[in-house]
């Protein structure tokens, strides 16, 4: 029952935040950083107090690091997880779990083989925000719910972020990048999709850099930019869901209608609230948001507790694979103008128990 030795690869702009999150979390230590650039990761690992850095290979040679955190490039995830499972490591991955729905399934399948965990991001879905509205709904807040509308749209990620390529790259665009978010938050409060239908397109072959040493360099588009889709839940609930990187304006919306009300979800790319409510016949009103905020790293932690406890962790690989299955269905409806089934399902993940803090110490050291 001691900490889980953890190591990281990849020290792009999301490690910082992992690596801020877990330093503050005694169940877990932090014992590596990797990078195909070297010097990379021995900066972060300065940065952050962790105690070595190096290659992918010296990391999944040390016998401590027992779970691999993969922050690497979409089009490298796969290949990293299962490198990491082959070496007898547990994986949690960044989103999407894989490019396509068979690299997914070769992964988990890999994983049960060994006896090994898979976990995947988005956690958010554990924070304070979404786990207030799940109670919500599972106290009747808004009486039987019946459909959803989500919208996450934006002018893309080429303005603030100083190396966008792979956003415009196989495993990127507003679906596979925002998607997971609004689809594991479903997922999380209503259960699996059985069906999807959709529509893709792109608006521009190319798009420019806007901040950075690189600003001003053209990146190709490979990917479409605007995705519309209709998603049928297991459970008779249905969602309508639009992911675009073509609007100047940004704007993210999870609404629920209900048989006696609408419920406003925070932003599923967020930890916190605001939670409101809306009944007939009143104004909005503010809902308790209660749990932890502390942001990305958590659904390690919470892995990390589940592996030592002999329980299922709830960021899981199969949720993440269903996750991948309902993208994958939606973007080969567009292709084919028909309906396509989810060729996967999963069970809704657990509620967190009330109080549930992943600062706190809960493994002996």
């Amino acid at each position: 029952m001691s900490p889980v030795g953890v190591g990281i690869v990849g020290a792009g702009v999301i490690s910082q935040h992992y690596l801020k999150h877990l330093a503050k979390c005694p169940d877990v230590r932090v014992l590596h950083v990797s990078d195909v650039d070297v010097e990379r990761a021995k900066a972060a690992a300065a940065e952050f107090g962790v105690p070595a850095a190096g290659t992918v290979a010296e990391q999944l040679a040390m016998p401590d690091v027992e779970l691999v955190v993969n922050l690497t490039i979409p089009a490298a995830h796969a290949e990293v997880a299962a490198a990491a499972l082959t070496a007898g490591k547990h994986v949690y991955g960044e989103k999407p779990l894989a490019l396509d729905p068979a690299a997914g399934a070769r992964l988990l399948a890999l994983a049960a083989e060994r006896g090994l965990r898979v976990g995947n991001a988005p956690d958010t879905f554990l924070g304070a925000g979404l786990q207030s509205a799940r109670r919500a709904l599972d106290d009747g807040v808004i009486g039987q719910p019946v459909s959803v509308a989500t919208v996450v749209q934006g002018p893309g990620p080429e303005g603030w972020h100083p190396n966008p390529d792979f956003y415009y790259q196989l495993g990127g665009g507003p679906l596979f990048d925002m998607g997971p978010y609004y689809l594991t938050a479903l997922i999380g409060m209503f259960g699996p999709v059985t069906r999807a239908v959709g529509t893709a397109r792109r608006a521009r072959e190319r798009r420019v850099i806007g901040s950075g040493p690189r600003a001003g360099v053209e990146v190709a588009v490979d990917v479409a930019t605007h995705v519309t889709a209709l998603l049928d839940f297991a459970d008779g609930l249905s969602a309508a869901s639009t992911f675009s990187f073509d609007s100047s304006m940004s704007r993210t919306v999870i609404e629920i209608i209900g048989t006696e009300g609408t419920l406003s979800v925070p932003d599923p790319n967020r930890f916190d609230g605001p939670l409101r409510v809306h009944r007939v016949g009143g104004d909005w009103q503010d809902l308790p948001v209660t749990g932890s905020e502390l942001g990305r790293g958590m659904g390690v932690v919470e892995l990390a507790r589940a592996l030592r406890a002999d329980r299922p962790h709830r960021a899981s690989g199969e949720l993440a694979g269903h996750v991948l299955d309902t993208m994958a269905a939606i973007l080969d409806s567009a292709a084919h103008g028909e309906f396509r089934t989810v060729g996967s399902t999963v069970d809704r993940p657990a509620a967190l128990p009330a109080g549930w803090d992943p600062t706190a110490a809960t493994l002996e050291g």
